[in-house]
């Protein structure tokens, strides 16, 4: 798979949606994450990313226009002992609650389904980096209706053993605008990672589109000490 520019795959979408991205840094050193949102109505659009123990939650900007919580309410990113988890809705805490009892990233993921936002029935995307040893390893996951038609539920899950330093993968909910939104299909695509967070932060929010971004988070993640470093960005101020 030919290893694409990131910033050039934002530009070229004016809404990608959700998406995650999930790598290892050119020089081997950090694991990296990234994880944004839009949104196309007031009330999606009226969010940003606040800061929690472990990781990120959202939250209204201005809870006077917060008209409905769900599915726009939730906690993107959380860790749980060496595994960090980000996702693009609750299912965070599922993951988080059914492996905190020994079930897997996949048997958690088997308990839910695509979102009830019909036409739409916006795939949920999630994510975990495992790190061990000095290394990490990733999987990405997409649960989404059979090209829009409800009745069937589609299960993909991309594991990445010993990921390459300069890679990562980019999975996002839509392949573009429309109504309805288009659902993501094939696999993730690979892309190429930075050194630096703030270079790599700066890069993504630029090149996601200026009307419809909401937030930003990235994260590196030291694979040597295990010791984390973010940046969030929120077009709300």
């Amino acid at each position: 798979m030919k290893t694409l520019d990131l910033t050039a795959l934002l530009r070229e979408n004016a809404y990608p949606g959700r998406g995650i991205v999930l790598g290892v840094s050119p020089d081997g050193r950090h694991a990296v994450i990234a994880y944004f949102i839009m949104g196309r109505s007031v009330n999606s659009r009226n969010r940003v990313f606040e800061a929690t123990a472990d990781g990120i939650r959202t939250k209204a900007f201005d809870e006077s226009k917060l008209t409905d919580p769900h599915l726009i309410i939730y906690s993107p990113v959380r860790v749980l002992g060496n595994k960090t988890i980000v996702t693009n809705g609750d299912q965070t805490d599922t993951i988080y609650e059914l492996m905190d009892k020994q079930q897997t990233f996949e048997q958690a993921l088997r308990t839910r389904e695509y979102e009830d936002d019909a036409p739409n029935y916006t795939p949920r995307i999630s994510g975990i980096v495992h790190l061990e040893e000095g290394r990490c390893n990733y999987a990405l996951s997409i649960l989404k209706s059979a090209d829009g038609n409800p009745d069937s539920v589609h299960r993909f899950t991309f594991s990445y053993t010993r990921p390459l330093a300069g890679e990562g993968h980019f999975l996002h909910t839509y392949m573009g605008d429309g109504n309805p939104l288009p659902s993501f299909s094939g696999e993730p695509e690979k892309i190429a990672t930075a050194n630096d967070i703030d270079a790599f932060t700066d890069a993504v929010w630029d090149a996601l589109n200026a009307d419809n971004k909401v937030s930003l988070f990235v994260r590196y993640i030291d694979l040597a000490s295990g010791k984390a470093e973010d940046r969030i960005v929120n077009k709300n101020q």
